[in-house]
């Protein structure tokens, strides 16, 4: 194996922890109007993935930094070429953060509810369009002999395309659904199961067929990576089935895993279905990038790998030691006697014995 597939390799393991984990995070944010009826309720949403989002994005910027010192060539034509979906993605990034932080500044309503709105549509875009930008990978755009982008935005909402678009973007929503329940009490652990079910049938229609349709047109020739990417899919597959089954069965924490393996899953079977070309030229096959023609020197890669290998497992650990300091459950905000539930700034109660949660600058 050269070092240049073993940081193929990695990438695929950086997009995969990075959908795993980050698509919880949309999910609760595409789910917070359906599932948090009034302030309180989203508040305790929100103060679920309060103090992990913006670790979990980490994942993002550590995928996009690998692509840009192990295969500079592929960083420099996908940016070039995805250019305003990424810009959106970024700019609904950005948005969702500063909604985070911002919601709870003041007691107003509306200016909550305008927030609100920002981390739904900070959630949603992304979701929708991570799926969107791999479909083209996959299927190829308009690259010619010198790597340069030829074609205009609208041909990359292609129907493919657009499918894995809808396919992230049920997935992601589904595992925010299964989370909320895994992290949840009462009345909103109930939304949250009762609201998996519908969404899980969903995905495993939109997923399979996006899935079917990869491997029967855009799965590589490669030999060994071909019946990989098939077995990979089919645990995907098999994965959300069980999630879905382990929701209807209330085994929560069951749900979540096997949801997690299936979003791990397809992410391997798409990126094995497109080994060893790294971005493919619809043109000519000629002038599709692959891990050959697009990568750094092996110094440089080789370099990479002992620094990688140095601190990877450092930052692993940290986020490990964080995802187990808050694994309790919230619950949700009782409502006071003779009024309405509370409505402040000040930190939701928890069930006992359980710490007091945390959002992303504070209490939310």
């Amino acid at each position: 194996m050269h070092l240049s597939d073993l940081w193929f390799i990695a990438i695929a393991v950086l997009w995969a922890g990075y959908f795993v984990l980050e698509g919880f995070d949309f999910g609760v944010g595409i789910l917070l109007p359906v599932i948090g009826r009034d302030d309180g309720e989203r508040r305790i949403l929100i103060n679920t993935i309060g103090p992990v989002w913006d670790g979990n994005e980490v994942w993002l910027l550590t995928a996009g930094g690998a692509t840009f010192a192990a295969f500079p060539n592929w960083y420099a034509t996908m940016f070039s070429a995805f250019y305003l979906p990424l810009l959106l993605v970024l700019v609904a990034l950005i948005i969702r953060g500063v909604a985070f932080e911002f919601r709870g500044k003041h007691p107003e309503a509306r200016w909550r509810r305008n927030w609100d709105a920002a981390i739904f549509l900070g959630s949603l875009l992304p979701a929708l369009l991570w799926g969107v930008a791999f479909g083209n990978v996959l299927r190829g755009i308009e690259l010619d002999a010198a790597h340069v982008y030829v074609g205009s935005f609208f041909d990359l909402l292609n129907p493919y395309a657009l499918l894995g678009g809808l396919a992230t973007l049920a997935l992601f929503t589904l595992h925010g659904a299964v989370f909320l329940a895994l992290r949840t009490t009462g009345t909103l652990r109930d939304r949250a199961n009762a609201i998996a079910r519908p969404v899980g049938i969903a995905a495993i229609a939109i997923g399979g067929g996006f899935l079917a349709w990869t491997e029967l047109s855009y799965r590589s020739g490669h030999a060994g990576t071909g019946l990989a990417s098939v077995l990979l899919a089919i645990l995907a597959a098999a994965a959300l089935a069980g999630s879905v089954l382990a929701n209807r069965a209330g085994r929560e924490g069951y749900a979540f895993a096997a949801n997690a393996l299936a979003i791990a899953g397809v992410t391997g079977a798409l990126f094995t279905a497109l080994y060893p070309d790294v971005l493919r030229s619809s043109l000519s096959a000629a002038w599709t990038l692959t891990t050959a023609n697009s990568s750094s020197t092996a110094q440089t890669l080789a370099v990479m790998t002992v620094v990688a290998g140095i601190f990877l497992p450092l930052v692993l650990a940290y986020q490990a030691w964080t995802y187990w300091i808050f694994r309790k459950r919230l619950a949700s905000p009782p409502a006071p006697a003779g009024g309405p539930p509370q409505a402040s700034g000040e930190p939701a109660p928890v069930g006992p014995g359980e710490p007091a949660p945390v959002g992303p600058g504070g209490p939310a």
